[in-house]
């Protein structure tokens, strides 16, 4: 059986925007494929915390085989490295049962650290390093490239990419990237596309201008499907301070229920905080992703799934 670090094209990644119709159109293809589904999504890994990340239904997994769903206890912290880590192992079991993996999921952060994992020359501080990523996603390319001119001129004039993991050895190892590898030598830079970033073909979901509204809907699905009782129980169990409140809009309904205040406020806040936080995937898809290994697609589209399909199929005629 081939692994995807043997298999030329084997990284397949969905990703888009919250509340975009992904997930959905992953479901489809799956079912069309006999796929297995990677969850990238860092809010659905917590047990427990379920209608206010829209993870997959019981129904949907017993459909479809799920790996990085409820894998963790929501008191414990889980990095983007250690999703890393053990998506390696789902992706191979999903091999071994003769299922083809496909990544889907709106963490950024957990997809770059599987397909373009920091260079072995500058181990990660994992926590200092997510925050730096955050930080750094915001900026424009003009205010990146001042940064990489102060911190390692010779990565200045290179892209986007390159000068992203310049800034970031700069910043956490307090050395050049062109000194550590040498900045002339070609295929030496640590911002250079690894082998399996080159492989990866990415599937670009969001539809658009609506996605404010489907936002605003959804979470108004969600408390018609019990997300106040289902946050009720976690406040029992889960104390203040776990890692899991953090999911988008938790914390909010959380404080909101357990002071006895009106949700209307709470609610209206959970619905600009999903907003913001779409808004920050964008960003993140539109100047991380490689333009010639992005398909987009508007998932209201009537030929939505038949344009994934021809987006599958491609793959897997280039990868034969």
């Amino acid at each position: 059986m081939t692994h995807p670090e043997s298999s030329p094209l084997a990284w397949r990644v969905i990703i888009g925007p919250t509340g975009g119709g992904k997930s959905a159109l992953a479901m489809a293809l799956a079912e069309r494929y006999d796929l297995s589904i990677v969850s990238a999504d860092s809010r659905q890994i917590y047990q427990g915390f379920d209608i206010g990340t829209a993870k997959p239904t019981p129904h949907d997994r017993a459909r479809v085989p799920h790996y990085g769903v409820d894998i963790s206890d929501p008191s414990q912290r889980y990095s983007a490295f250690q999703w890393a880590s053990d998506a390696e192992h789902w992706v191979r079991a999903a091999h071994d049962v003769g299922r083809r993996p496909v990544i889907v999921g709106g963490s950024g952060f957990y997809v770059r650290a599987l397909i373009s994992p920091f260079d072995a020359a500058s181990p990660p501080n994992v926590p200092a390093r997510e925050a730096l990523n955050r930080w750094l996603s915001q900026m424009t390319s003009d205010d990146l490239k001042r940064w990489c001119g102060r911190l390692d001129p010779a990565r200045a004039v290179l892209g986007r990419t390159q000068q992203l993991r310049a800034v970031e050895t700069a910043l956490l190892l307090g050395t050049r990237l062109s000194d550590t590898l040498g900045a002339s030598r070609p295929g030496a830079s640590g911002g250079e596309p690894t082998p399996r970033a080159s492989a990866a073909r990415y599937l670009v979901v969001d539809p658009g201008a609506s996605l404010a509204t489907r936002l605003a809907e959804r979470t108004r699905l969600m408390l018609a499907s019990g997300w106040v009782a289902e946050i009720q129980a976690l406040i029992r169990n889960v104390p203040e301070d776990a890692p899991a409140w953090g999911a988008s809009g938790y914390r909010v309904m959380r404080d909101a229920i357990a002071s006895g205040r009106s949700l209307d406020a709470a609610i209206e806040r959970v619905v600009i905080e999903t907003r913001q936080y779409a808004k920050r995937q964008r960003t993140w898809c539109r100047h991380q992703l490689p333009a010639a290994q992005v398909t987009q697609i508007d998932s209201r589209s009537l030929d939505a799934l038949a344009r994934a399909s021809a987006w599958w199929e491609s793959n897997d005629e280039r990868r034969s």
